[in-house]
């Protein structure tokens, strides 16, 4: 479907320019459908509240209604490859343990002892039962319960077996991911996924590794932090630099049923530079950061353009872990951000991108969350163990994880809008935040699938975090 046939989408959305299908008719190698669909989507033009950004009530209610029933990416499946072995996945105030069973299989449990609720578990690691270190009462790696210290005390447990065997979660896994549903009766994870998983079948991201994890405490709403990543709209103010090389508002943005993702073409200008004249070489050099005073590592032949070239750079640095399979990735697979939303917070990135975003409350505090970035990488022979997370606090800068890259240098750029959104939003007068129609699309689905789950007639919980502020 194009812009034009989609008759709910205002037909002058697009901007001039080159757009990303045009790109993909230029490219050297055969191009997979899944990039050549196209899904524009009108959601109305309509502001999305401010109370979703800086309400407390609006908070307690998404963790109420959307957080402790909706599936949600807790690890990948190599962080607990042993029987035993087990990681915390916390969101808000919520504490759920994820556990590699004898039989290979993962369950899920809500981190609290079923006698006076102390937390099962503080770390991620291994353990062969699951004891509590209050007064020991302890649980087999399947839940049942096993030790009652002087259970001839305890004579009412027995006869509740039941209350005392470990609540279990949903879980279930796609692509090397594991997610969790606290709610035992959820609808299977493919319903949530919808079309992302038949879009991934050409991108096999379970035979990757964590080559690495970092996080970062954002002093923000989780969704304006989340925002920031869902458009390319921003680059023109935020990054600069980077406009030589990046086709910003020339993105394609697909809503699809149960998934989005915004396309941005790398190798090709930015159409907001107009009439700039930039030569092939010109954007070879800004894309690979060569400084003004140095020569570029690269010639780009006559007839040859910079997209062309840097792609097949790309695919010679790939062959030796993954061989000939890089031949049959298209150029935009080695150049562009091809970004993919599942709702609600869940961001794997196609081809050889290797990001994967997570985006979270930071504990019951509904001003600050939890921004991750893991690097899903190719590797060959016996696969690597998973990179420990680096942990950044709200004034570490992003480049402090080397493993980023220039990734780093962008992010901090991100975060320094992000405490002056919530700030903004906070004194505004103004009932609403605006979006575009079609470059902030995505942002505006994520709106409309939060809304159809957190309903404002439900009476809300208080919660229990120590930050936690009224509104």
């Amino acid at each position: 479907m194009t812009a034009t046939e989609n008759s709910e989408l205002d037909t002058g959305a697009r901007s001039p320019g080159l757009s990303y299908q045009d790109l993909l008719d230029a490219d050297t190698h055969p191009v997979h459908e899944v990039l050549r669909l196209e899904s524009p989507k009108y959601l109305g033009s309509e502001d999305v509240p401010i109370e979703r950004y800086t309400s407390r009530e609006w908070h307690r209610r998404e963790v109420d209604q959307m957080w402790s029933k909706v599936w949600q990416f807790a690890c990948r499946e190599e962080h607990i490859p042993e029987a035993g072995d087990y990681i915390i996945y916390e969101i808000a105030e919520l504490s759920f343990l994820v556990v590699r069973q004898d039989d290979g299989s993962i369950k899920s449990y809500p981190n609290a002892c079923l006698h006076r609720g102390r937390q099962l578990k503080e770390y991620d690691g291994h353990c062969s039962e699951i004891r509590c270190p209050f007064h020991g009462f302890a649980w087999k790696l399947d839940g049942n319960l096993q030790d009652v210290p002087a259970a001839w005390d305890f004579p009412h447990v027995d006869q509740r077996p039941d209350d005392f065997t470990l609540p279990e979660c949903s879980v279930d896994t796609w692509a090397g991911f594991v997610f969790i549903n606290p709610d035992p009766d959820a609808s299977p994870l493919a319903e949530q996924l919808g079309d992302l998983i038949e879009h991934f079948e050409v991108w096999n991201l379970e035979d990757r590794y964590v080559e690495g994890h970092v996080s970062r405490i954002i002093e923000a709403n989780w969704k304006i932090a989340q925002e920031a990543f869902c458009e390319a709209y921003h680059v023109n103010a935020t990054h600069p630099q980077i406009l030589t090389y990046l086709g910003d508002v020339n993105s394609q943005v697909d809503v699809f049923e149960n998934c989005s993702r915004v396309i941005t073409p790398g190798g090709t200008p930015s159409p907001l530079l107009g009439d700039v004249d930039l030569t092939e070489t010109d954007l070879a050099r800004a894309m690979l950061d060569v400084r003004v005073d140095h020569e570029s590592p690269v010639s780009i032949q006559e007839g040859h353009t910079a997209r062309a070239t840097l792609s097949q750079m790309t695919r010679e640095r790939w062959r030796p872990i993954v061989g000939d399979a890089v031949d049959q990735m298209s150029d935009s697979e080695m150049m562009d951000s091809l970004d993919y939303t599942a709702f609600p917070n869940f961001h794997p990135w196609g081809a050889f991108n290797r990001i994967v975003y997570r985006f979270r409350p930071n504990g019951d505090d509904h001003r600050s969350a939890i921004m991750e970035c893991f690097l899903l990488s190719p590797f060959k022979g016996e696969r690597p163990p998973p990179a420990e997370e680096i942990k950044l606090g709200v004034d570490d800068p992003w480049t402090d994880a080397p493993v980023l890259g220039m990734l780093g240098k962008v992010f901090q750029q991100d975060v320094f809008n992000m405490a002056k959104v919530q700030k903004g939003l906070e004194t505004t007068r103004k009932p609403g935040a605006t979006f575009s129609n079609y470059q902030e699309s995505k942002i505006r689905w994520l709106h409309t699938l939060l809304g159809e789950w957190v309903n404002d007639d439900v009476p809300v919980s208080v919660g229990t975090g120590a930050k936690a502020r009224q509104s």
